[in-house]
């Protein structure tokens, strides 16, 4: 059925469009040399490849490797070599189309490997040259077995960039996933972390609240306002522990191991020192004083603090680490910096990273109003730096994409690396296809040589006017290339054939024949 837009006729109208375009442009080159041509060969090939070509366009999406034989069988019709160049862009464009409609590879090499089998005897018994098959060896080479490399690295390429925009939306959205159950879980040890300081606020409320209860110097209203502030803050302090509870019980069911609070007054000098102790090469420059940061940032500043000596110890032992404190009045702000240099050592045994521990270090620098950068160092160490307001925190930032130079990226380059290789392939199985064809012409020569000897005791026993049919059994298989250098031009009119007369030897027997009958025989020597 037809939609109703009419764009499935105009798909199919531009698909035929294109079918009769290309067989326009692969079948008028032979057909016009063909109608100019007085060769009656060409003729009945140039007819039978109209058809032909059309058939293999029309087949080529379904049957590409029966689509490329239409152009190699008019080729070898023409000429055992292969040496038509009117169909060159046939053999071109299907060997072409086969690489970006195959699978696989055996199929292909099968055929061609064929092809180059059958035409060994084709030369020997048609064109009796066994030097027409190297030449028919490289003709199909370049026209048809490069295209196809070219044709297959483009599908190649083509099915990888796929993949890899695949396995990269995948993994976006994993990490995306990871990142955000990372975050829930930062917040919930920020509650944790909040319940320790917010509960013992509470509690001194309550206390207080208690001793005012108990106060005799007071009215009896605000002896009872005082025990209700008393009950409100012991309700809230039990609230807050059973909010809590749940986060904390939600988090353990999940297999995280919560990470200690910062001890309370805890400074980064004493942090540092506890580093140092533990025999981490650490330094602290500090500039301003810490004191007075809103409960957020400072926790913030030492969970940094903290993971940036811990990633240091763990990735990079032995490595000098760098720990830089500034406070500023003007924005009124603190930054720390932690730089390790690159670890001679190499990270611990056991010790991997999936970036979980950034991702939740970011949301809670967020939360508290600042920035996180974590990233290669330029001496090639690493650096993980924090910038926080030292007032009360603004409102926080949009969450941070951390997440996002994750494992898709990673994936993405070992699919151009996949392809480059593919490339290199691509030039090198033609080459070393060459690099064999070269040298399978040594025993070629050798064989030619040995067979296209006519000895002297034959030469001397033809006789001038037998018959060719007489002549041709007591010749040799195979006839020389050509004649010896700087040897006269042969008769006008004649047909005439060269074999030498030693197997090592540059002199030659020229046998001219007309009308089917040798008209003279001439021995070629080489000048001096």
């Amino acid at each position: 059925m037809v939609p109703a837009n009419g764009r499935g006729w105009a798909s199919r109208l531009l698909d035929a469009a294109r079918w009769l375009a290309l067989w326009l442009a692969l079948w008028l080159p032979p057909a016009s040399e063909a109608a100019l041509s007085s060769y009656g060969r060409a003729k009945v090939v140039a007819a039978a490849a109209a058809p032909l070509l059309a058939a293999a366009v029309a087949m080529g999406r379904r049957w590409p490797l029966a689509a490329l034989g239409v152009p190699v069988a008019l080729s070898l019709a023409l000429s055992t070599q292969m040496f038509t160049p009117l169909y060159w862009p046939a053999l071109a464009v299907f060997g072409y189309l086969t690489g970006c409609r195959t699978a696989t590879a055996r199929p292909v090499l099968w055929f061609l490997g064929s092809v180059a089998v059958a035409g060994l005897p084709l030369c020997v018994v048609v064109e009796r040259d066994l030097w027409a098959w190297p030449s028919l060896l490289l003709t199909l080479l370049g026209t048809a077995g490069l295209p196809w490399l070219l044709g297959r690295y483009r599908r190649q390429y083509a099915e990888l960039v796929r993949l890899g925009w695949r396995l990269a939306d995948r993994m976006e959205r994993e990490q995306r996933v990871v990142a955000e159950r990372t975050r829930y879980r930062e917040r919930a040890r920020i509650a944790g972390d909040m319940h320790d300081s917010l509960g013992h606020e509470l509690t001194l409320i309550a206390v207080r609240a208690a001793a005012l209860e108990i106060d005799a110097t007071l009215a009896p209203r605000q002896q009872r306002a005082a025990g209700e502030l008393r009950e409100a803050a012991g309700t809230a302090t039990a609230r807050l522990r059973e909010i809590i509870g749940v986060l904390r019980a939600d988090e353990e069911t999940q297999g995280e191991d919560r990470p200690a609070a910062a001890p309370p007054g805890e400074s980064a000098e004493t942090l540092v020192a506890r580093a140092r102790a533990s025999g981490l090469d650490v330094t602290l420059e500090r500039r301003g004083e810490s004191a007075g940061l809103p409960p957020m940032a400072a926790l913030a500043v030492h969970r940094v603090l903290q993971e940036g000596l811990t990633n240091a110890a763990k990735h990079a032992p032995g490595a000098a680490v760098r720990v830089r404190l500034v406070r500023t009045e003007d924005p009124p702000a603190v930054a720390l910096t932690v730089v390790n240099s690159p670890g001679g050592a190499g990270p611990l045994p056991g010790v991997a990273s999936g970036g979980a521990g950034l991702v939740g270090l970011d949301e809670r620098v967020r939360l508290a109003g600042g920035v996180l950068r974590a990233g290669p160092a330029p001496d090639g160490g690493f650096e993980l730096a924090a910038e926080l307001p030292a007032t009360t925190a603004p409102p926080p930032r949009a969450a941070g994409d951390i997440s996002r130079l994750t494992t898709s990226g990673r994936e993405l380059t070992r699919a151009r690396r996949r392809v480059r290789r593919q490339l290199i392939q691509a030039v090198v199985a033609p080459v070393a296809a060459l690099a064999g064809i070269l040298v399978l012409m040594i025993p070629v020569s050798l064989v030619s040589s040995s067979f296209s000897v006519l000895d002297r005791g034959t030469y001397d026993r033809l006789a001038v006017g037998t018959p060719r049919d007489d002549v041709t059994p007591r010749l040799p298989l195979f006839t020389r290339d050509g004649p010896p250098d700087d040897s006269p031009a042969p008769p006008r009119g004649r047909t005439c054939v060269y074999y030498s007369t030693g197997l090592m030897s540059s002199d030659a027997y020229r046998l001219c024949f007309a009308r089917d009958r040798l008209v003279s025989k001439t021995l070629l020597t080489r000048g001096p």
